[in-house]
């Protein structure tokens, strides 16, 4: 194993078993979550392939980029469970653990005979995250979801991008949304379980998930009555918010408050008269005059190089940031000077690895390696009781791998 920082402590999910049949980003996203605090997570994947994110790329020595970041500290079993023995196997893991996690494609579960109503009567401590695209009822309930379907779906897409032409968001919005909030409703299930021995089924999909996360230009759109306007880098509703240009390129300003307006016009500009202008002197008033509030302020940042800019703005409490490339983030001081950086094992050898967002000061992070396909299925089978010639002959029969 592999670990950082201090080991003083216990790891808060230390001793909880999720069987988890999952595949692409949600599902896996929310589980590593539930890893790194010290679950134990059994990673159910098909016998022919496994994951399908495992073929999404091979940039990481072989290995695709998605699946080594959400699948460290996992054990991988290869299963068929289009055969009734593959099912067996899965209803014996299922038994032993305290959550089962799935987000297979709409009715999978149900054909083979694992309905979640059934499976909760069976095992009523059970905490079951049943995760899907558009929820398990209403006309788009047996829908297939992928994230750009869901960001088109609920509006994400309609306000993202330039006015030119809108855009997907440039990681996936609404399987990090369901995902994110499949781990908050798995504990919050464990901690009831933990107080009353109940279980639970607690329903997630990507819709729901993503359209949580649209609120804001949803009030917007219907107080107004119009469409939220794309806009780039800026921001429909705050002004100064945006990417303004400098000697040596463009510094991003964002203005929360009437203070940070006072500040950025006095302390940085030195244009005190705009401070408390009848047209500038509160954020609702500086949107109506946007065009004008934008040009004022790139006719100041362009007297300034970056560096000079974000001196300044960092020094009279104004907020900025550099618009920094995705390599400028890998080499970003803040990764490096606060220790981010780790390593985990995969079957290609060691990778680097940000450590999870997060910690806890008294346990160490868990950095374990990220699974081969089927690399834990004879130890995960005979850990619930499987003998050696049961294994064997479930392998001869094509049933594990």
């Amino acid at each position: 194993m592999t670990t950082s920082g201090p080991t003083q402590g216990e790891r808060p999910l230390e001793g909880v078993t999720v069987v988890s049949l999952e595949q692409a980003v949600a599902a896996p996203l929310a589980t590593r979550h539930l890893a790194d605090m010290g679950a134990r997570i059994i990673k159910i994947e098909r016998i022919d392939g496994g994951d399908f994110a495992r073929d999404y790329d091979d940039v990481v020595d072989g290995l695709a980029s998605h699946f080594v970041w959400l699948n460290r500290s996992k054990e991988s079993v290869a299963l068929d469970l289009k055969s009734s023995a593959g099912v067996e196997v899965l209803e014996r893991l299922v038994a032993g653990a305290d959550v089962f996690l799935q987000n297979l494609a709409p009715g999978a579960l149900e054909r083979m005979g694992f309905g979640l109503e059934d499976l909760a009567a069976r095992y009523p401590g059970l905490v079951i995250a049943n995760m899907s695209g558009y929820g398990t009822s209403g006309p788009f309930g047996d829908h297939r979801a992928y994230d750009m379907l869901v960001q088109a779906e609920t509006g994400l897409i309609a306000v993202t991008g330039t006015t030119d032409e809108p855009a997907k968001t440039g990681v996936p919005t609404a399987d990090l949304a369901a995902g994110m909030y499949t781990l908050s409703g798995v504990l919050g299930a464990l901690f009831r379980k933990a107080r009353t021995g109940r279980g639970a089924i607690v329903d997630v999909s990507m819709f729901d998930a993503t359209i949580e996360w649209m609120s804001h230009p949803m009030y917007m759109s219907m107080y107004t009555g119009q469409e939220i306007p794309r806009m780039g880098i800026g921001h429909p509703a705050i002004v100064p918010y945006d990417a303004y240009p400098t000697k040596d390129g463009q510094v991003l300003i964002g203005v929360q408050n009437n203070r940070g307006w006072v500040r950025l016009v006095t302390e940085v500009f030195g244009r005190p008269e705009w401070a408390d202008h009848p047209d500038y002197e509160t954020n609702v008033k500086r949107c109506r005059h946007r065009e004008t509030v934008d040009e004022l302020v790139s006719g100041q940042t362009i007297r300034f190089t970056s560096r000079e800019l974000l001196d300044a703005l960092v020094e009279a409490g104004v907020p900025a940031a550099r618009l920094n490339s995705v390599a400028d983030m890998v080499d970003h001081p803040q990764l490096a000077e606060r220790g981010r950086w780790a390593e985990v094992e995969t079957e290609k050898g060691p990778i680097p690895a940000l450590l999870p967002p997060v910690t806890f000061r008294d346990v160490a992070a868990r950095m374990d390696p990220v699974p081969g396909l089927g690399a834990h299925t004879s130890s995960v089978l005979a850990g619930v009781g499987y003998a050696a010639a049961e294994i064997d002959d479930l392998r001869r029969r094509a049933v594990i791998a």
